[in-house]
């Protein structure tokens, strides 16, 4: 999931600025190069407000972000004659980022979503501001963001700044093909004149949650599809280990009216239709009275972590709706301080992520765990090995799970309750949102190996459990996954093969060939 784009621009342009943009236009302009244009209406929006900042600017009473200093320094007011060097500086001071580059598909995220709050007119830049950005996201100009810097509160300052830098001509970019180079080189190619920016544009421009939530989207995007894959890798399990389907009835998750349960009960009773493995036993000599939790209760954690999923959904929504800046240009003309800008809501439903992602790895670990032991896997071989003793199987490939989890279950621990005051204690609380959508990241590439492996062995098993035949749907993952990864035998290389069906889940190709029998899962 998640893999960046360099492709060229051949897709239809983002309109921005006829009201907020759909995730799916993010990931759009994020992942696949879509461009983009600014709506008529966000350029006389825009107008109608720098006028009021214009006006502003001339009257002899200090405005914070017009006339004064930033942050601890907003006391001192700084003369007309020095207020574009005041731009420049806020910019170059705050581009203060380290560590390694932030990935191209984050930093176009973010860099949509400060435009997109731009053409609301609530923040008072000149429309040639805002047609800047859209003109370095249609040429595929991706300005350098490091990994470290924010705190997450007066906005993602140091990662947009390094944006606005590029901005006005200044630090490293990376253009389409991804050669990083001088800014002002690239945008000379581009036929893009750097910005001179003028009163309180520079402040607008480092003063959002963009970043948080772009990666906050973009982890929602992909956490919705490994849900619905592991609604798959569960029931490849059930049917692997002998397990029953008759817990998934409707009637018996109604008993308990939690939406998502209801959803994965429903997903992996269509997966497992048809399925001469769970036929061979669903006899009355079965002496088997329940299955383990991690069979029986895949719903409730699937479930679960997508009503958690949509909570976060709901919130990014309203964060999309927002026109977020300190000071803000009110509907009314007023300029006026506000704490819009404060990460923390972002910031929970981002650890919150963080937590069900660790969770539904859990219990996909466990299942796969299940698998590699005689006593509980019902006649397969030692960890499916070919000839136990000798080969060790997928004895291994569940260490190779249990050290991800483990890792998951560390990138749980939340970012949003740490707090570091900063700016001489003006700013004396943070939200640390983007660490929690940093540590999010890896918890989605985490989950999606970790059931990548979960397919790998319950596939195998259910090879092995010939000539019963798995449902059509289950065969399906079965048979992609064979497309790369060959079928029982003896030990072999294991890391390629984890490796492919990695790529195989990350792709999407596993859940398509899922759906491909039963339809799209919900």
């Amino acid at each position: 999931m998640g893999i960046d784009s360099n492709r060229s621009v051949t897709l239809e342009p983002v309109v921005v600025g006829t009201g907020p943009v759909s995730p799916a236009d993010v990931v759009r302009v994020a992942r696949e190069g879509a461009a983009v244009r600014l709506a008529e209406e966000a350029l006389a929006a825009m107008g109608e407000s720098r006028e009021r900042i214009e006006a502003l600017a001339a009257d002899p009473r200090p405005v914070y972000g017009v006339s004064t200093g930033f942050g601890a320094l907003a006391v001192r007011h700084i003369p007309q004659e020095s207020r574009k060097q005041l731009q420049r500086s806020l910019i170059r001071s705050h581009a203060a980022g380290s560590g390694a580059e932030v990935e191209r598909e984050v930093v176009r995220a973010l860099m949509l979503l400060r435009l997109s709050t731009l053409a609301t007119g609530r923040t008072g830049v000149r429309p040639v501001v805002a047609e800047t950005y859209a003109a370095l996201l249609s040429a595929g100009i991706t300005p350098v963001v490091h990994e470290y810097g924010s705190l997450g509160c007066s906005g993602d300052l140091a990662p947009l700044a390094h944006v606005a830098l590029a901005v006005i001509g200044e630090g490293t970019v990376r253009d389409a093909s991804g050669t990083a180079m001088p800014a002002a080189q690239a945008l000379a190619a581009a036929g893009i004149a750097p910005v001179e920016l003028a009163e309180k544009e520079g402040l607008a421009l480092i003063n959002g949650t963009d970043g948080m939530l772009g990666m906050l989207l973009l982890a929602c995007h992909d956490l919705r599809a490994l849900l619905r894959l592991a609604d798959v890798t569960a029931a490849m399990s059930v049917e692997g280990l002998l397990g029953t389907d008759k817990v998934f009835a409707a009637d018996l998750q109604a008993l308990r009216p939690q939406p998502g349960q209801a959803v994965a009960a429903a997903n992996m009773t269509r997966l497992l239709a048809d399925s001469a493995i769970v036929a061979s036993h669903a006899t009355p000599d079965c002496t088997v009275v329940q299955d383990a939790y991690s069979l029986r209760c895949a719903p409730q954690v699937a479930g679960g972590a997508r009503d958690t999923l949509s909570h976060a959904e709901r919130v990014a929504g309203y964060e999309l709706a927002s026109a977020v800046d300190n000071p803000v240009v009110t509907l009314d003309g007023r300029v006026e301080s506000n704490g819009n800008f404060h990460g923390a809501p972002v910031a929970y439903v981002l650890d919150f992520l963080a937590i069900v992602v660790a969770d539904v790895a859990s219990i996909s670990e466990r299942r796969t765990d299940r698998f590699l032991d005689k006593a509980r896997n019902h006649g397969l071989p030692p960890f499916l090995a070919d000839d136990p003793g000798v080969d060790s199987g997928h004895m291994i490939a569940q260490y190779t799970q249990a050290a991800l989890v483990s890792e998951l279950k560390r990138l749980a621990a939340p970012a949003s309750v740490d707090s570091i005051p900063s700016s001489a204690m003006q700013e004396d609380h943070v939200s640390m949102g983007w660490s929690a959508a940093r540590k999010l990241r890896r918890a989605i590439d985490g989950l999606t190996r970790v059931l990548a492996i979960e397919a790998l062995t319950a596939a195998r098993a259910l090879d092995l459990r010939a000539p019963l035949t798995p449902s059509p749907a289950t065969a399906a993952v079965r048979d992609a996954l064979r497309t790369r990864v060959p079928g029982p035998g003896p030990d072999r290389h294991l890391a390629p093969e984890i490796e492919a069906a990695v790529n195989l889940a990350a792709s999407g190709a596993l859940l398509a060939a899922a759906e491909s029998v039963v339809g799209l899962l919900d």
